[in-house]
């Protein structure tokens, strides 16, 4: 799986509808931007078939330090959440999965389960695990 970046993604539009890449990166930063003022401000952007952007409020909440296991407040912070349209799940379906010959996983979930198997993991504060 390859990670595009947005110079790549502004590439290909422009050679597809045939503008300058100057132009066609001013549309897609303005409509970047447009997303974000658009959460910022609480509200939910709905595109036909490709998604549904919606920000969330998390609770304020009691955590803890992994460090010296003090109990501290975590303030509430805003996430955005993305729900896939109809389309996007269509075509996401019928992509094959590729799948680990050793394992017999699906190869993202295998790459999660060696990883969530490492001695030594984030959430484990430090002690290995056995």
């Amino acid at each position: 799986m390859a990670t595009i970046i947005k110079k790549e993604l502004i590439d290909r539009i422009a050679d597809d509808v045939g503008c300058k890449r100057v132009f066609v990166k001013r549309i897609v930063q303005s409509f970047l931007d447009a997303i974000i003022l658009e959460l910022s401000q609480g509200n939910r952007l709905e595109f036909r078939d490709f998604g549904v952007f919606e920000s969330r409020t998390r609770a304020a909440r009691l955590g803890q330090n992994p460090k010296t296991l003090e109990k501290v407040q975590v303030s509430p912070k805003r996430s955005v959440k993305f729900k896939a349209g109809r389309a996007m799940k269509d075509r996401l379906r019928k992509m094959p999965v590729p799948v680990d010959e050793a394992t017999g996983l699906a190869i993202d979930a295998a790459a999660h389960r060696i990883h969530s198997r490492s001695a030594v993991t984030s959430r484990s504060h430090g002690r290995v695990r056995s």
